[in-house]
Protein backbone atom coordinates (compact mmCIF):
# COMPACT_ATOMS: atom_id res chain seq x y z
CA UNK A 1 0.00 0.00 0.00
CA UNK A 2 1.50 3.13 -0.89
CA UNK A 3 1.21 6.27 1.55
CA UNK A 4 1.01 9.68 0.63
CA UNK A 5 3.43 12.41 2.24
CA UNK A 6 3.37 15.75 2.86
CA UNK A 7 6.72 17.51 3.75
CA UNK A 8 6.24 20.90 6.57
CA UNK A 9 8.91 23.26 5.79
CA UNK A 10 11.05 23.15 2.57
CA UNK A 11 14.47 24.14 3.84
CA UNK A 12 17.86 22.00 3.72
CA UNK A 13 16.85 18.58 5.18
CA UNK A 14 13.31 18.62 3.12
CA UNK A 15 15.54 17.65 0.20
CA UNK A 16 16.92 14.65 2.24
CA UNK A 17 13.52 13.75 3.21
CA UNK A 18 12.07 13.78 -0.34
CA UNK A 19 15.16 11.98 -1.90
CA UNK A 20 14.64 9.26 0.74
CA UNK A 21 11.03 8.87 -0.27
CA UNK A 22 11.57 8.88 -3.82
CA UNK A 23 13.44 5.23 -3.03
CA UNK A 24 10.69 3.80 -1.39
CA UNK A 25 8.24 1.96 -3.22
CA UNK A 26 5.41 2.27 -1.19
CA UNK A 27 5.76 6.30 -0.53
CA UNK A 28 5.19 9.38 -2.53
CA UNK A 29 5.10 12.82 -2.22
CA UNK A 30 2.32 14.32 -2.19
CA UNK A 31 2.49 18.28 -0.94
CA UNK A 32 4.62 20.26 0.64
CA UNK A 33 4.09 23.85 2.35
CA UNK A 34 6.43 26.61 4.00
CA UNK A 35 5.71 29.95 5.20
CA UNK A 36 7.94 31.04 2.36
CA UNK A 37 6.04 30.23 -0.21
CA UNK A 38 7.97 30.75 -3.06
CA UNK A 39 10.55 28.71 -1.86
CA UNK A 40 8.20 25.85 -1.22
CA UNK A 41 6.90 26.69 -5.05
CA UNK A 42 10.23 25.97 -6.09
CA UNK A 43 10.81 22.81 -4.28
CA UNK A 44 7.32 21.19 -5.47
CA UNK A 45 8.38 22.04 -9.22
CA UNK A 46 11.89 20.24 -8.27
CA UNK A 47 9.51 16.84 -7.02
CA UNK A 48 6.49 16.96 -8.99
CA UNK A 49 4.02 17.62 -6.37
CA UNK A 50 1.55 20.35 -5.39
CA UNK A 51 2.71 23.55 -2.85
CA UNK A 52 -0.02 23.90 -0.30
CA UNK A 53 -0.25 27.79 0.50
CA UNK A 54 -0.38 26.63 4.43
CA UNK A 55 -0.47 23.97 6.94
CA UNK A 56 -3.83 23.84 7.34
CA UNK A 57 -4.25 23.51 3.94
CA UNK A 58 -2.38 20.66 3.08
CA UNK A 59 -3.49 19.09 6.48
CA UNK A 60 -6.42 18.78 4.93
CA UNK A 61 -5.68 16.59 1.79
CA UNK A 62 -7.30 13.45 2.66
CA UNK A 63 -4.14 11.47 0.04
CA UNK A 64 -1.69 13.34 2.82
CA UNK A 65 -1.33 10.57 5.62
CA UNK A 66 1.91 11.10 6.70
CA UNK A 67 4.01 14.11 7.33
CA UNK A 68 7.86 14.92 7.59
CA UNK A 69 7.97 17.81 10.28
CA UNK A 70 11.28 20.12 8.76
CA UNK A 71 10.91 23.14 10.13
CA UNK A 72 13.09 24.58 12.64
CA UNK A 73 13.31 22.67 15.84
CA UNK A 74 11.65 24.96 17.91
CA UNK A 75 8.50 24.59 16.39
CA UNK A 76 8.35 20.48 16.05
CA UNK A 77 5.59 20.07 18.53
CA UNK A 78 3.73 22.80 17.62
CA UNK A 79 3.32 21.59 13.84
CA UNK A 80 3.16 18.35 14.96
CA UNK A 81 0.26 18.38 17.17
CA UNK A 82 -1.59 19.82 14.49
CA UNK A 83 -0.88 17.05 12.22
CA UNK A 84 -1.62 14.24 15.00
CA UNK A 85 -4.78 16.20 15.65
CA UNK A 86 -4.84 15.80 11.99
CA UNK A 87 -4.51 12.16 11.91
CA UNK A 88 -1.73 12.40 10.27
CA UNK A 89 1.24 10.18 10.99
CA UNK A 90 4.64 12.38 11.90
CA UNK A 91 7.86 12.05 10.85
CA UNK A 92 9.55 14.69 13.18
CA UNK A 93 13.49 15.75 12.14
CA UNK A 94 15.45 15.84 15.15
CA UNK A 95 15.81 17.17 17.92
CA UNK A 96 12.02 16.59 19.30
CA UNK A 97 12.06 19.96 19.81
CA UNK A 98 13.98 22.30 22.05
CA UNK A 99 12.21 21.62 25.74
CA UNK A 100 10.97 18.52 27.72
CA UNK A 101 7.45 19.83 28.02
CA UNK A 102 7.06 20.50 24.02
CA UNK A 103 8.12 16.95 24.01
CA UNK A 104 5.54 15.48 26.03
CA UNK A 105 2.70 17.70 24.20
CA UNK A 106 4.21 16.24 20.49
CA UNK A 107 3.93 12.83 22.69
CA UNK A 108 0.77 12.51 23.89
CA UNK A 109 -0.97 14.45 21.10
CA UNK A 110 0.39 11.04 18.72
CA UNK A 111 -0.98 8.97 21.62
CA UNK A 112 -4.33 10.74 21.64
CA UNK A 113 -4.31 10.40 18.22
CA UNK A 114 -3.41 7.10 17.33
CA UNK A 115 -0.53 8.02 15.26
CA UNK A 116 2.37 6.40 14.92
CA UNK A 117 5.44 9.13 15.54
CA UNK A 118 9.32 8.85 14.52
CA UNK A 119 12.24 11.45 15.88
CA UNK A 120 14.51 10.96 12.99
CA UNK A 121 17.67 9.30 14.45
CA UNK A 122 18.47 7.44 11.31
CA UNK A 123 22.12 6.73 12.14
CA UNK A 124 20.62 3.72 14.02
CA UNK A 125 20.01 2.50 10.59
CA UNK A 126 23.33 2.65 9.20
CA UNK A 127 25.65 -0.74 8.55
CA UNK A 128 28.14 -0.14 11.39
CA UNK A 129 25.80 0.31 14.04
CA UNK A 130 23.41 -2.32 13.13
CA UNK A 131 26.51 -4.50 13.41
CA UNK A 132 27.55 -2.81 16.95
CA UNK A 133 24.55 -3.22 18.67
CA UNK A 134 24.19 -6.69 17.36
CA UNK A 135 27.34 -7.30 19.01
CA UNK A 136 26.15 -5.90 21.89
CA UNK A 137 23.42 -8.05 22.27
CA UNK A 138 25.11 -11.22 21.76
CA UNK A 139 27.25 -9.56 24.78
CA UNK A 140 30.79 -10.22 22.75
CA UNK A 141 31.89 -6.82 24.28
CA UNK A 142 31.10 -7.86 27.46
CA UNK A 143 30.43 -5.46 30.92
CA UNK A 144 30.08 -2.19 29.19
CA UNK A 145 32.91 0.28 30.61
CA UNK A 146 33.28 3.70 28.71
CA UNK A 147 31.27 5.11 26.15
CA UNK A 148 32.67 8.27 24.04
CA UNK A 149 30.24 10.13 21.38
CA UNK A 150 32.03 13.04 19.37
CA UNK A 151 31.06 15.25 16.82
CA UNK A 152 33.83 17.61 15.93
CA UNK A 153 32.18 19.86 12.82
CA UNK A 154 32.65 22.67 11.21
CA UNK A 155 30.04 25.81 10.39
CA UNK A 156 30.97 28.73 9.14
CA UNK A 157 29.16 32.17 10.63
CA UNK A 158 27.35 32.28 7.51
CA UNK A 159 25.34 29.26 8.54
CA UNK A 160 24.00 30.80 11.49
CA UNK A 161 23.47 33.67 9.72
CA UNK A 162 21.47 32.22 6.56
CA UNK A 163 18.62 32.44 8.96
CA UNK A 164 17.23 33.86 12.05
CA UNK A 165 16.44 30.82 13.89
CA UNK A 166 19.58 29.47 13.72
CA UNK A 167 21.71 29.68 16.62
CA UNK A 168 18.62 30.36 18.84
CA UNK A 169 18.09 29.26 22.25
CA UNK A 170 13.97 29.36 21.53
CA UNK A 171 14.32 27.72 18.06
CA UNK A 172 17.66 25.42 17.60
CA UNK A 173 20.10 25.23 20.47
CA UNK A 174 23.26 24.91 20.10
CA UNK A 175 25.80 22.25 18.36
CA UNK A 176 24.60 19.84 20.85
CA UNK A 177 20.98 20.18 20.32
CA UNK A 178 21.20 20.24 16.57
CA UNK A 179 24.56 18.21 14.80
CA UNK A 180 25.82 16.49 17.79
CA UNK A 181 22.16 15.35 19.49
CA UNK A 182 22.33 11.90 16.61
CA UNK A 183 25.36 11.07 18.32
CA UNK A 184 23.63 11.19 21.76
CA UNK A 185 20.80 9.10 20.91
CA UNK A 186 23.60 6.30 19.44
CA UNK A 187 25.40 6.70 22.80
CA UNK A 188 22.40 6.18 24.98
CA UNK A 189 21.19 3.00 22.76
CA UNK A 190 24.54 1.56 23.16
CA UNK A 191 25.34 2.36 26.49
CA UNK A 192 21.51 2.43 28.35
CA UNK A 193 20.24 5.59 30.05
CA UNK A 194 21.84 7.91 31.66
CA UNK A 195 22.23 8.73 35.34
CA UNK A 196 23.89 11.36 35.91
CA UNK A 197 25.60 14.52 33.68
CA UNK A 198 28.54 16.73 34.21
CA UNK A 199 29.12 19.46 31.46
CA UNK A 200 30.67 22.99 30.46
CA UNK A 201 29.77 24.53 27.10
CA UNK A 202 31.39 27.93 25.04
CA UNK A 203 30.79 30.07 22.30
CA UNK A 204 34.01 30.01 20.65
CA UNK A 205 34.07 30.97 17.32
CA UNK A 206 30.97 31.91 16.02
CA UNK A 207 28.60 35.07 16.82
CA UNK A 208 25.68 32.96 18.28
CA UNK A 209 23.77 33.38 21.68
CA UNK A 210 24.23 29.29 22.22
CA UNK A 211 26.92 27.48 22.33
CA UNK A 212 29.55 26.26 19.44
CA UNK A 213 31.18 23.69 21.68
CA UNK A 214 30.13 21.47 24.46
CA UNK A 215 32.06 18.58 26.36
CA UNK A 216 30.21 16.22 29.25
CA UNK A 217 31.02 13.26 31.32
CA UNK A 218 28.20 10.88 31.93
CA UNK A 219 27.82 8.55 34.64
CA UNK A 220 25.11 5.70 33.90
CA UNK A 221 23.13 4.00 35.94
CA UNK A 222 25.16 0.97 34.76
CA UNK A 223 27.75 1.82 36.30
CA UNK A 224 29.91 2.56 33.27
CA UNK A 225 31.31 6.18 32.37
CA UNK A 226 31.37 8.17 29.11
CA UNK A 227 32.12 11.18 27.29
CA UNK A 228 30.00 13.81 24.90
CA UNK A 229 31.87 16.20 22.68
CA UNK A 230 30.14 18.77 20.13
CA UNK A 231 31.31 21.16 18.17
CA UNK A 232 30.99 23.10 14.94
CA UNK A 233 34.48 24.90 15.09
CA UNK A 234 37.03 22.51 14.25
CA UNK A 235 37.88 23.55 10.65
CA UNK A 236 37.35 21.84 8.55
CA UNK A 237 35.22 19.03 10.38
CA UNK A 238 35.79 15.47 10.95
CA UNK A 239 33.93 12.27 11.21
CA UNK A 240 31.44 11.90 13.77
CA UNK A 241 32.72 8.97 15.84
CA UNK A 242 30.87 6.64 18.47
CA UNK A 243 33.30 4.18 20.66
CA UNK A 244 31.75 1.84 22.84
CA UNK A 245 34.37 -0.05 25.10
CA UNK A 246 33.45 -3.41 27.36
CA UNK A 247 35.47 -5.96 29.46
CA UNK A 248 36.01 -8.28 26.24
CA UNK A 249 36.78 -5.57 23.90
CA UNK A 250 35.95 -2.40 21.56
CA UNK A 251 34.00 -1.27 18.54
CA UNK A 252 34.36 2.35 16.81
CA UNK A 253 31.98 3.86 14.57
CA UNK A 254 33.05 6.54 12.20
CA UNK A 255 30.01 8.36 10.18
CA UNK A 256 28.23 4.96 10.54
CA UNK A 257 30.76 2.58 9.30
CA UNK A 258 32.14 0.35 11.79
CA UNK A 259 36.39 1.58 11.29
CA UNK A 260 37.81 -0.86 14.14
CA UNK A 261 36.35 -4.11 15.63
CA UNK A 262 39.01 -5.22 18.81
CA UNK A 263 37.55 -8.26 21.01
CA UNK A 264 39.36 -10.97 22.82
CA UNK A 265 38.32 -13.22 20.43
CA UNK A 266 38.70 -12.95 16.42
CA UNK A 267 37.26 -9.72 14.83
CA UNK A 268 33.59 -10.63 13.83
CA UNK A 269 33.32 -10.61 9.88
CA UNK A 270 31.95 -7.91 8.10
CA UNK A 271 33.47 -5.65 10.48
CA UNK A 272 34.39 -2.94 8.00
CA UNK A 273 30.80 -2.43 7.42
CA UNK A 274 29.90 0.38 4.69
CA UNK A 275 29.46 4.00 5.54
CA UNK A 276 25.61 4.77 5.92
CA UNK A 277 26.53 8.81 6.06
CA UNK A 278 28.42 10.95 4.04
CA UNK A 279 31.52 12.15 5.36
CA UNK A 280 31.41 15.58 4.05
CA UNK A 281 28.46 16.47 6.72
CA UNK A 282 31.19 17.14 8.94
CA UNK A 283 31.48 20.53 6.78
CA UNK A 284 27.93 20.58 4.75
CA UNK A 285 25.28 21.04 6.63
CA UNK A 286 23.30 19.48 3.35
CA UNK A 287 25.89 16.80 2.48
CA UNK A 288 23.66 14.15 4.04
CA UNK A 289 23.45 10.38 3.03
CA UNK A 290 19.65 9.60 2.30
CA UNK A 291 19.49 6.04 2.82
CA UNK A 292 19.26 5.74 6.57
CA UNK A 293 16.42 8.00 6.39
CA UNK A 294 14.79 6.28 3.81
CA UNK A 295 15.47 2.92 5.88
CA UNK A 296 13.69 4.85 9.10
CA UNK A 297 10.84 6.41 7.13
CA UNK A 298 9.87 2.72 5.80
CA UNK A 299 10.41 1.36 9.32
CA UNK A 300 7.60 3.84 10.43
CA UNK A 301 5.23 2.54 7.94
CA UNK A 302 6.04 -0.90 8.61
CA UNK A 303 4.90 -0.02 12.10
CA UNK A 304 2.03 1.47 10.44
CA UNK A 305 0.89 -1.66 9.15
CA UNK A 306 1.71 -3.63 12.12
CA UNK A 307 0.47 -2.12 14.77
CA UNK A 308 3.58 -1.52 16.77
CA UNK A 309 5.64 1.56 17.95
CA UNK A 310 8.35 2.42 14.77
CA UNK A 311 11.69 1.72 16.00
CA UNK A 312 12.54 5.36 16.97
CA UNK A 313 9.48 6.22 18.65
CA UNK A 314 8.93 9.85 20.66
CA UNK A 315 10.16 8.50 24.39
CA UNK A 316 13.80 8.06 22.08
CA UNK A 317 13.53 11.28 21.37
CA UNK A 318 12.63 12.84 24.55
CA UNK A 319 15.59 11.06 26.42
CA UNK A 320 17.79 12.31 24.01
CA UNK A 321 16.71 15.76 24.15
CA UNK A 322 16.89 14.87 28.36
CA UNK A 323 20.65 14.57 27.97
CA UNK A 324 21.22 17.33 25.73
CA UNK A 325 19.54 19.86 28.24
CA UNK A 326 21.06 18.20 31.10
CA UNK A 327 24.46 19.24 29.26
CA UNK A 328 23.08 22.59 29.19
CA UNK A 329 21.71 22.82 32.61
CA UNK A 330 25.01 21.38 34.36
CA UNK A 331 27.48 23.93 32.23
CA UNK A 332 25.31 27.22 33.89
CA UNK A 333 24.59 25.93 37.54
CA UNK A 334 28.63 24.27 37.49
CA UNK A 335 27.32 20.90 39.30
CA UNK A 336 26.83 17.91 37.99
CA UNK A 337 22.36 17.45 37.19
CA UNK A 338 20.90 13.93 37.79
CA UNK A 339 18.72 12.72 34.75
CA UNK A 340 15.14 11.86 35.32
CA UNK A 341 13.69 8.17 35.91
CA UNK A 342 11.63 8.54 32.71
CA UNK A 343 14.94 7.63 30.57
Amino acid sequence: MSRGFGIIGTGVIAAIHADALALLPDARLVAVTDIAGATAGSFAAARGCVAEPDLDTLLARPDVEVVSVCVPSGLHAEVGVRAAKAGKHLVVEKPVDVTLEAADRLIEAARSAGVALTVISQHRFDAGLIEATRLLDEGALGRLVLGEASTKWYRGQGYYDSAPWRGTYAMDGGSLMNQGVHYVDLLRWCMGPVAEVTAVCSTQTHQIEVEDTSLAIIRFASGAVGTILSTTAVFPGFPQRLEITGTEGTVTIEDGRMAGCALRGATPPGASGTSGASGAAASDPAAVGVASHAAQIADLLAAVEEGREPAVGGADGRAALEIVLAVYESARSGRPVPIGARQ
